[in-house]
């Protein structure tokens, strides 16, 4: 990580009649800084004194924002240097339901995904009818998502063979971009994320040196039928990937 040759004191607008926290609308404004470029990798940001100074704020206030950026492994303080842009945040998404395709380009990452498996067969065949209980048979698809080249999850699909999934089209788009263009209207997922170690297979394919972490995400997706659209057994590097949700208190 490089260091700038002084902090960076960036425009700032506060709004106080907002119910917002300040904090928060302090930690907003620093990310966006951060994604639109504004901030770079090693940047460092001026000194909370000086911050709170000139936007008229309370030191706790700017710590909790600085603070939660970190958590958020946006920024890294280190003594004698002072706050940084770290140099590679990870992925960060929001608990809703989307495509990871989607949501990278969204945010400015260049998505990529490389078919690893294709195989069909009965959910008894293929070894998911403890999850899922279907007379249809179903696809499977295990495919590499890279963000800006570089490896960030390993995607399993189950999903009925009535979708036309075409390997052209799973390369340049995402799953529900594909499958809304031939008329599925999503009506409900349940997810669940947890956490486990990677096998050495998963290790190489994800560049990871074992032991190593990864999330953990099944979901089962339906359409305004009751229908099976989907079950996704995906995992995702911990080391450059993070979930994230707000709670309104």
């Amino acid at each position: 990580m490089t260091v700038a040759s002084g902090p960076v004191e960036l425009p700032i607008e506060l709004d106080r009649s907002s119910p917002v926290p300040l904090y928060h609308q302090l930690s907003l404004a620093l990310e966006r800084a951060i994604t639109d470029g504004a901030l770079r990798p090693g940047d460092r940001l001026e000194n909370e004194l000086a911050m709170t100074t000139r936007l008229g704020l309370a030191r706790p206030t700017a710590r909790q924002a600085i603070q939660e950026l970190v958590r958020k492994g946006l920024l890294v303080r280190k003594r004698g240097v002072g706050t940084q842009v770290v140099a590679a945040p990870p992925i960060r998404r929001d608990v809703k339901f989307s495509s990871l395709h989607d949501d990278l380009a969204s945010t400015g990452h260049e998505p990529s995904t490389e078919l690893l498996e294709r195989s069909s067969g009965t959910a008894a065949e293929l070894g998911v009818d403890d999850v899922v209980e279907v007379d249809e048979r179903l696809v499977h698809l295990r495919r590499l998502r890279r963000a800006d080249g570089d490896p960030l999850a390993i995607m399993t699909n189950y999903l009925p063979d009535r979708f036309r999934l075409e390997e052209e089209e799973l390369r340049e788009r995402g799953l529900y971009a594909t499958l809304r263009a031939q008329g599925v209207t999503f009506a409900i997922a349940h997810q669940t994320i947890g956490a486990r170690l990677v096998t050495s297979e998963e290790a190489a394919l994800l560049g990871e040196t074992e032991p190593a972490a990864c999330v953990t995400m099944q979901r089962l997706v339906y359409d305004d039928t009751g229908r099976l659209v989907e079950l996704g057994r995906h995992i995702y590097r911990a080391s450059q990937y993070t979930v994230q949700t707000s709670l309104v208190i």
